[in-house]
Formats: C-alpha cells, structure tokens, sequence
C-alpha cells in the first residue's frame, strides 16, 4: 500500500474545511440525496461525500457504509484531493498502491473507485464525492462527465454553507462564521490550557471617508483593512468582520504581549499602505483586547463584550484628546 501525499497547500486546506464547520455533523438531506442519485446513477453498492480531515476522512453523507470515518493513510479520496481530475481506479487488486489497503483486503472489499474532487471558494481541494464496487470495472466519458456534475453539486451545497458564513465584501468570515470558527478554537485553548487573545477593532472616522469620498471608497477602505489583517495575523488565527466597521482576530498561543506587538504591526502596515499613491486617506482603528489566561473557561461572546467595552473606552479617550 501507498500512503497518500500531503497536498503543497495543507495548512491553507485543512484552515478552509475547518471554516466549514461541517466536520462530525450530523447528516443532511441535501447531501444525501445526491449519494442516493449517485448510487443509482452507476449502480454501485456505496457513494460518499468525504471531507479529508488532518488525520482521517470524515463521511458527511454516505450510502451503502456504516462506519463514518476512516484514517487518511488508507484513504482513496486522499489520493483524490492530489488532482484535480476524477481520480479512477479501475481494479484495486492489480494497482500497487492499494492492493494490500484494508479497505480492499477487508469488509468492504472495495475494488473500484472512482472520486471527483470537491473544491472550496478559494480553490483548496476538501474531499471528494465518491463512488465504489465490489468488482472491477471501467469507467466510461459520459460516466466521468455525469460524476463530475454531481460533484458541481455537492460544491454548490459547500459554497452555501461557506456564503452563510463569509463575509461578501471582504471574503473573512461574518459574525456567524467568526463566532462558530473562534469558538472551537477557544475550546482547543481550554482543553489544552493555552493563551488566547481576542482583539476588537472598530475604525476612527470611518463615516468621513464614506461622506467625503463615497461608498465605493469606504468600500475600498474595508478591503484593504481585511486584506492587510490577513497579511500580518497567522494562518492560525481566525479574522472576522462583525459588521459596519467593526472587526475581530482570535490569536491562539497569544499572550497580551504577543497580541498588543501583532496590532502594532498591523497598525504600521497600515500606515504604511496609506501613504501609497493609490489611497487616498489613512486608516486608523481603535481596539480593545482581551486575553485567556492558560485553561481560563469563557465564550467568544463574552470576550466580544468585554472587549468592545475596552475599545470603545479607547476610541472615547482618543477623541477627548487635544487634536
């Protein structure tokens, strides 16, 4: 048997399926009928929507299994998220790298496969929508084309999800996403008694940029503002815009320290694109932070209050000050 790779872009993959918030969910009507469609459309005893997790695939919908997960180290779909083309196996018993895989030699006797990948919004490979035989078979152009569309679905269904949850202007998350996204990753920091740190941004004179100069470039502004926070916090964090003006970072293993030095690069950064031809005012924010001691239980939207209290206390002090 050959163990599947691990794609270039694993951390972007595995940071965009967690933003799903889908993984260990119940299932939903909405992917089951297309495994139901599948099964019937090539006549195979089992069809599956897999989501390739770190360390194991997870089965959102299946149809013909009962377990609900396997490890990745013996999964067909994470061979499939390496291509971006339906990946076939016609006979699993004469190809090397799976003839001695235990879902071949096992129960399930798995002795074709066939997988189309399933793509996020920002083009991160997150599982695949397969189907499988107990006896080898070929797979013929109309079949590939009939997969591939059943798998346009299943990524319709995905996006769907990522959409109710995505910010439209600035593609980071929305309130519901943040507070989902940041939730787990407090629950990781208790759970494992690490610091956390959540920073509350809101923009100074915000109104202004949009009076003077437009929606269009209060627009532009928002943009730019996620687009830089995505610059300078890590892959690790989780961004959100809550509304308006109003944004948010969760920072995992982050002390006050940590988070207090990251804002201010993040301000630098700002500034620094502000002074750039092609922009036309400077950007300034207030912010509140709040920090999670080690195994210190809260919810994000207690830390949320507390820290919108703590900026809007900063934002009332700045403009009580001389000008």
């Amino acid at each position: 048997m050959i163990k599947p790779k691990i794609p270039a872009d694993e951390d972007r993959r595995i940071q965009s399926l967690k933003s799903l918030d889908i993984l260990d969910t119940p299932p939903e009507e909405r992917f089951d009928r297309l495994t139901r469609l599948a099964k019937r459309m090539f006549n195979v005893p089992v069809a599956i929507v897999s989501l390739v997790d770190s360390e194991r695939q997870f089965f959102k919908s299946k149809i013909g299994v009962e377990i609900s997960e396997t490890p990745r180290d013996v999964s067909f779909c994470a061979h499939t998220i390496l291509t971006k083309q339906v990946f076939i196996v016609p006979d699993t018993t004469k190809d090397k790298r799976f003839m001695d895989n235990p879902l071949v030699t096992g129960p399930l006797n798995i002795q074709f496969y066939a997988g189309c990948p399933l793509h996020h919004l920002d083009g991160s490979s997150l599982g695949a929508l397969c189907i499988m035989d107990e006896k080898a078979r070929n797979f013929g152009d109309e079949e590939l084309d009939a997969l591939r569309d059943l798998a346009a679905l299943v990524e319709a269904e995905l996006m769907a999800i990522q959409l109710a949850t995505q910010d439209e202007l600035t593609k980071i998350h929305n309130r519901r996403g943040f507070i989902s996204q940041a939730q787990n990753s407090l629950n990781i920091c208790n759970r494992e008694k690490i610091s956390a740190s959540l920073v509350y941004f809101d923009l100074d004179k915000f109104k202004q940029i949009n009076d003077n100069w437009g929606h269009e470039e209060g627009d532009k502004t928002l943009i730019t503002f996620a687009n830089t926070m995505k610059s300078i916090f890590r892959q690790t964090d989780v961004l959100g815009r809550l509304g308006g003006d109003e944004f948010v970072v969760f920072l995992m293993s982050a002390s006050r320290d940590v988070a207090e030095h990251t804002v201010e690069r993040f301000r630098q950064s700002l500034r620094a694109i502000s002074q750039t031809p092609e922009n036309k005012q400077q950007i300034h924010f207030s912010e509140g932070i709040v920090t999670v001691e080690q195994g210190h239980s809260s919810s994000i939207e207690n830390l949320l209050k507390s820290a919108d209290t703590l900026m809007y206390e900063k934002k009332k002090l700045l403009s009580q000050s001389p000008q």
